[in-house]
């Protein structure tokens, strides 16, 4: 998926803060203490959380009351979803690089649906960001590097001069610590150079490669189930490349008898992070076909399963959809 929406227009008022001119006296507050402590001697706050997971009970807390003090930026990703890989892992090390002068906040659509929709997520990865009460969309994609850090630049900008936020100057090794024994690190199983290379190719954008990778994996070990959920990624990637979303969903909507347009959605469905959605139009597409467009759609659905994985809920129910229809 291509970057969109790289802009710093489009504020949108939670109505769950403060107002933008209390956060900003709020703010200038904050910037006389931290300066009078730290004539006093004091050094910079060193435990400060950069990078933080936030869910449905923490959202208000986390993100909305912290944005009053520092620009709170949120990265919208799933387990099952290739390119949030490759894009979280660039938001969390600029998080301790530009210390304090932003927060990165991680939310998890999958577990948090209805942050997912209030923000009107289009598909992920999606990065927003919250000032001062007020959410502002920034980009959707795995954007790059260089990109990234121009619209974190524009945000650091835009949250000093329009709302006087600054942030908190923060010790970044300090705070990479914290993270750490917050969240240890669980031991990695025994490597597999094969797998690697096919996980190399996958965040890399190698999505050719990468289902090369994978088969080869699988021709050699036919039950690694890493090697079966990085295929069904890398596949699933691989046919949404170049398709026009508004184009595709016009085609399923005018001729729902044609099995490929129903397909082509399901799969942006699921990228999107409409999950259920996805699952439900391949059920129905299976219900009223026969034959070859019947199998089609079935055997989409199970790929679609090792994209999110067996012990979903979703996935169950709709293998029992799946069954009811079939038999």
């Amino acid at each position: 998926m291509q970057p969109r929406n790289m802009s710093m227009s489009g504020a949108v008022d939670l109505s769950a803060v403060k107002a933008a001119a209390e956060a900003k006296q709020k703010a200038e507050q904050a910037r006389a203490q931290r300066a009078t402590a730290q004539a006093g001697g004091q050094q910079p706050e060193a435990h400060v959380q950069l990078v933080i997971d936030v869910d449905e009970s923490t959202f208000e807390q986390e993100v909305l009351q912290r944005s009053t003090e520092v620009p709170v930026v949120i990265d919208f990703w799933a387990e099952w979803c290739g390119p949030c890989k490759q894009l979280s892992p660039i938001l969390e090390r600029l998080a301790e690089e530009y210390a304090g002068q932003f927060v990165l906040a991680k939310i998890d659509v999958d577990s948090n649906q209805m942050l997912f929709q209030q923000f009107g997520v289009q598909g992920i990865p999606a990065v927003f960001a919250v000032i001062a009460g007020q959410a502002l969309p920034l980009f959707q994609g795995a954007a790059p590097e260089p990109q990234v850090r121009q619209v974190l630049d524009q945000l650091i900008e835009a949250a000093e001069q329009r709302f006087g936020i600054v942030g908190t100057q923060v010790d970044p090794a300090q705070a990479a610590a914290d993270r750490q024994v917050q969240e240890p690190v669980e031991p990695e199983p025994p490597s597999n150079p094969a797998l690697a290379a096919a996980h190399a190719a996958l965040d890399g954008g190698d999505l050719g490669g990468a289902i090369q990778a994978y088969e080869n994996v699988l021709a050699e070990e036919p039950a690694n189930v890493e090697a079966k959920l990085g295929l069904a990624q890398a596949q699933l990637l691989n046919r949404i490349q170049g398709t026009d979303p508004d184009r595709a969903r016009k085609a399923a909507a005018d001729r729902p008898e044609d099995v490929a347009a129903q397909l082509a959605v399901a799969d942006l469905d699921l990228v999107g992070g409409h999950v259920e959605d996805a699952f439900g139009r391949l059920v129905g597409t299976v219900q009223r076909t026969f034959g070859e467009d019947r199998d089609a759609a079935r055997v989409r659905l199970l790929e679609l399963f090792e994209v999110v994985g067996p012990d979903d809920p979703r996935v169950i129910a709709a293998r029992g959809a799946l069954a009811r229809v079939l038999f």
